[in-house]
């Protein structure tokens, strides 16, 4: 009677999995196997692995592959490094504290889309943006940033955003590390970078761990911000993999090699997932 009744209570959770998840990638599944284009919907037939073989061979594949895994890197690296810096420095006891936190996360809650209007109309633009002034302002030439550095705009887009989810992360377990273990390093004379390395760094492995997988979720499907600044180039400078699928689907109207790219999309998702959980086991979590 009771796994009866467990059975018939974990039924609303499953279902709602069935539908959420195992619904849309058997589609996408289907789909990348038939010729199915929008603007010729009669022309629909099997085409096995004909749509992979398209996505995988189409000129721009390469660099989109390698813009993806760069931008993903880049803003892990950048993200991590400046939300340890940033965490340990507001960590300290000071006037205002509160308030300087809330300021360094509120750029988190922002939407993309907002987030990337902004860099893009008030921060990049060449001619009134806030990095022009500054160039201006010390006799160099402004910078067209989203034309000259496509792909590194897009990397300082998505790091400004997102490193405040890192520090908030830190921040919150910084504050339960044991006070009397770092009291006590002071009083045997351990410096700054002796604490960090033996105290402070092993306490934040798992948060640095959670950090890693949450963000790297998020930004193998970065798209927002490609769309709104750089739509993708100039050429494929700044092109990754969810933007290519969005112009195979929506701009070239095929969601046969879409779907493909969707499905390739996923097991790239995996394979990352897979190598950092067995790099944070083996180097970090303790």
């Amino acid at each position: 009677m009771n796994r009866a009744l467990a059975r018939w209570l974990q039924a609303p959770g499953i279902v709602l999995l069935a539908l959420w998840m195992i619904v849309p990638l058997s589609m996408t599944l289907y789909f990348s196997t038939i010729r199915y284009h929008l603007l010729y919907p009669e022309r629909t037939g099997f085409m096995g692995f004909d749509n992979y073989e398209f996505f995988g061979t189409d000129p721009a594949f390469w660099p989109a592959l390698g813009n993806t895994l760069g931008l993903v890197g880049s803003v892990l690296v950048i993200s991590v490094v400046l939300g340890l810096a940033i965490s340990i420095l507001v960590d300290r006891p000071f006037r205002g504290r509160g308030i300087v936190r809330v300021m360094l996360i509120s750029p988190f809650f922002i939407m993309p889309t907002v987030n990337a209007l902004l860099w893009k109309n008030m921060m990049m633009n060449p001619i009134y943006g806030l990095l022009a002034v500054v160039a201006r302002v010390f006799g160099l030439e402004p910078v067209n940033w989203l034309a000259d550095y496509p792909l590194l705009s897009i990397i300082i887009i998505v790091s400004w955003q997102w490193t405040p989810f890192a520090i908030l992360i830190f921040i919150t377990s910084l504050q339960s590390q044991d006070t009397e273990q770092k009291e006590a390093a002071l009083l045997d004379g351990a410096g700054f970078w002796a604490r960090f390395w033996m105290l402070t760094l092993p306490h934040l492995a798992r948060p640095i761990a959670v950090v890693l997988m949450i963000q790297m979720i998020f930004h193998l499907s970065i798209f927002a911000e490609i769309f709104v600044t750089t739509g993708g180039g100039p050429g494929t400078e700044s092109t990754n993999l969810t933007f290519m699928i969005f112009s195979q689907a929506l701009l070239q109207f095929d969601i046969g090699v879409a779907s493909a790219g969707g499905v390739f999309a996923i097991i790239l998702a995996n394979i990352v997932a897979v190598f950092l959980i067995r790099m944070i086991g083996k180097n970090l979590v303790v």
